[in-house]
């Protein structure tokens, strides 16, 4: 059984590559709605492009980190005591914006509203800087002594790398919604999102690209390189389709930009799941990381049943709501009047 450590790392890549697929357009479609200057009616319109499916799509985080936590339990310790105050942050963060994607409705006063809108914008834009510094970090490096502890005080995780990490999720979740909301509108946002992701596109594009650069060149892979060549094909195939009109394709093939420069990270980065910044002596590795095989035995075999059951459902539920939305759909905000005197 010494494949299963091995096996499950793949599959924690996977979930990673998951999440940052599918959570990251409505990450970013939050901080469009937050952040950016829309009408009242075009906010609800790009909520509603998202509203079947967000929370589903953050089921691939709490999976990834739980199966951190079973399959790598040492790597898990070490990463999320050393990032404690950053994931206490997105954990916030990801609070504050799913109370608002349910409560800015509800809203009476603009203001409120107003802070509702806050709350989504910067709770998504925390969230997805905090994934990437973490991930960064758990593939170039944290400062850990031989027993796998931080040395530094509690800002020790905030380095170069963590803040480049952060900056490529940022800018792939941004581009992404744009790419998402080309596909899944029509009319104005369809146009206004068209022209910003063919402008825009690359530059999102390049701080992940650096950061994929920057592993493989620390742990020189041939197979990392051509997955990062995969990446750079598929970015130019996303501008092409594009600008062609061809908006399935071009969603699809930034998609598989990110998804294939992941995977150079990762691919470049094992056997290693967690360096150290100290000495590489202090390294996790998947082996010196990972559980007893029993329990990655009795994982895989829970996973085989259960893994194809959520991917069929959470595929049903996008089929299900994949018909274009305009703002003409969106009906005009209205308070219920009370009954009850």
């Amino acid at each position: 059984m010494e494949w299963l450590p091995t096996l499950w790392f793949i599959v924690i890549a996977v979930l990673w590559c998951g999440y940052l697929f599918l959570e990251g357009f409505d990450l970013g479609v939050g901080m469009l709605i937050g952040l950016g200057r829309n009408t009242e009616k075009r906010k609800r319109l790009l909520l509603n492009t998202i509203g079947p499916v967000w929370d589903g799509n953050e089921v691939w985080l709490i999976t990834a980190a739980g199966a951190i936590f079973a399959a790598f339990p040492h790597w898990y310790a070490s990463l999320f005591s050393a990032l404690y105050i950053p994931l206490t942050l997105v954990l916030i963060a990801l609070i504050f914006r799913a109370v608002a994607i349910e409560y800015r409705g509800k809203a009476i006063t603009a203001p409120t509203r107003k802070a509702w809108d806050l709350a989504l914008g910067l709770g998504s834009l925390v969230a997805a800087f905090g994934v990437g510094a973490m991930l960064a970090s758990t593939t170039l490096g944290l400062p850990l002594n031989e027993n796998g502890d931080r040395v530094g005080g509690p800002f020790a995780w905030l380095t170069w790398h963590a803040v480049l990490g952060g900056i490529a999720v940022v800018a792939f979740c941004w581009v992404h919604a744009l790419a998402f909301l080309r596909l899944k509108t029509d009319g104005p946002v369809r146009e206004e999102a068209g022209k910003l992701v063919g402008r825009w596109m690359p530059v999102a594009i390049l701080p992940l690209l650096l950061w994929a650069v920057w592993v493989i060149a620390s742990n020189e892979s041939a197979i990392a390189w051509l997955c990062l060549v995969l990446s750079v094909i598929a970015l130019g195939v996303a501008g092409l389709t594009g600008r062609a009109g061809k908006e399935g394709i071009s969603f699809i093939a930034l998609g598989v930009t990110m998804l294939a420069a992941v995977a150079a990270i990762f691919i470049a980065a094992f056997p290693v799941v967690l360096p150290s910044t100290l000495d590489s002596a202090f390294d996790l590795t998947i082996q010196t990381a990972s559980s007893t095989p029993y329990t990655l035995k009795l994982m895989s075999i829970v996973a085989a049943f259960g893994v194809p059951l959520v991917l069929a459902y959470q595929a049903w539920s996008y089929w299900v709501f994949r018909k274009r939305l305009r703002e003409e759909h969106i009906p005009e905000s209205h308070r219920v009047k009370s009954i009850v005197k």
